[in-house]
């Protein structure tokens, strides 16, 4: 259960230019890149529970693998798909409710950091989070 464990956000690589891409107006942008998000994953077996915490807002998340999901992001947007594990990559495939366009997540651990890379539109971005 490698993705188990609580995750802090430490840095960002082209956020703000995806979550333009997104859509999501420049107030909310500001913000969004400070808010000190994390998060916390419990897998077990082909189940996670994922809660997600930020200056903004706390969720939680219960997923199968493979299993599709409503999910809704942090600026209301709706999207609904699933993760899937292949070896010690979890990949996220979801549809944008409002506009049926395809967004793509990425989760993989590299030494002690959770990388989240995202794709939207041709605009890639990676949250990289350190275990705390």
């Amino acid at each position: 259960m490698t993705f188990n464990g609580t995750w802090k956000v430490d840095r960002s690589e082209n956020y703000e230019k995806f979550m333009e891409q997104m859509g999501i107006n420049m107030v909310k942008r500001k913000l969004a890149a400070h808010d000190n998000l994390k998060i916390t994953i419990e897998q077990t077996g082909d189940k996670f529970h994922v809660k997600e915490s930020s200056n903004f807002r706390t969720i939680e998340i219960n997923f199968t693998l493979g299993v599709t999901f409503e999910y809704s992001l942090a600026d209301g947007t709706e999207l609904s798909g699933a993760w899937n594990q292949e070896g010690d990559t979890l990949k996220g495939v979801f549809t944008r409710k409002d506009n049926g366009k395809p967004l793509t997540t990425i989760r993989i651990i590299q030494g002690d950091e959770l990388i989240q890379s995202y794709s939207y539109e041709g605009v890639d971005a990676k949250r990289i989070f350190k275990r705390s």
